[in-house]
């Protein structure tokens, strides 16, 4: 008998030390990651110059569902993805991608009046961007692609100056998480570079009536 009541307390105590050992056990924190802008330099000097005091809106911005998520994805083969539990993106993926083309079409074209959709009616627009993403993935250690379908509208957005769609990639290198999120940053100021471009090209012919 009590033989039974000390084997009984041992594995008592044996389940409590497990259930002390589980309840201390370290859990992965999760990281969050956020698209940057580029930096103004000595390359953006000949778009700029064209573009100040030009009004323009960029939106709406249209995203696939799979990118819909907090997850960070990647691409593990041509028909399959992965959603990263720990890498996950600080916000909506969406918002930061309109946020940041928002910046950079702000920085390369040398103007303030750069206006997120939805802008007041009463807001007078030069030009508006609308953007649709068909692909933003890759892999960690390859490479990251954008593909995106995007027109240059009028102000009044009855008007369609262009309508093109590109394909971007950047090499990730041999990093993780962070350097993904860069090269996709990189992917997405090509991007912006392209837009920005063609708005110069668009004004100038405007300007000389032809």
């Amino acid at each position: 008998m009590q033989k039974s009541f000390f084997f009984r307390l041992t594995i008592l105590m044996l389940g409590v030390f497990l259930l002390a050992a589980g309840g201390c056990a370290v859990t992965q924190s999760a990281s969050f990651y956020t698209l940057s802008p580029i930096v103004n330099s000595e390359t953006e000097t000949s778009i700029a110059k064209a573009g100040q005091g030009m009004a323009i809106g960029v939106g709406p911005i249209k995203f696939p569902e799979y990118l819909e998520g907090s997850q960070i994805v990647t691409r593990t083969g041509r028909n399959s993805l992965e959603l990263a539990e720990f890498h996950r993106w600080a916000g909506s993926l969406k918002k930061g991608f309109l946020r940041i083309l928002a910046e950079n079409l702000s920085t390369l074209l040398s103007t303030d009046r750069v206006f997120l959709y939805p802008w007041r009616k009463s807001v007078p627009i030069d030009y508006q961007i609308v953007v649709e993403v068909f692909q933003l993935d890759g892999r960690p250690g390859g490479n990251a692609l954008l593909v995106a379908c995007w027109n240059i509208f009028s102000g009044d957005g009855k008007k369609v100056f262009l309508a093109r769609k590109s394909s971007f990639r950047e090499s990730t290198g041999a990093g993780g998480y962070d350097a993904f999120v860069a090269a996709e940053s990189r992917a997405l100021a090509n991007l912006s570079r392209d837009i920005a471009v063609e708005i110069k090209a668009i004004s100038e012919k405007n300007a000389s009536g032809s």
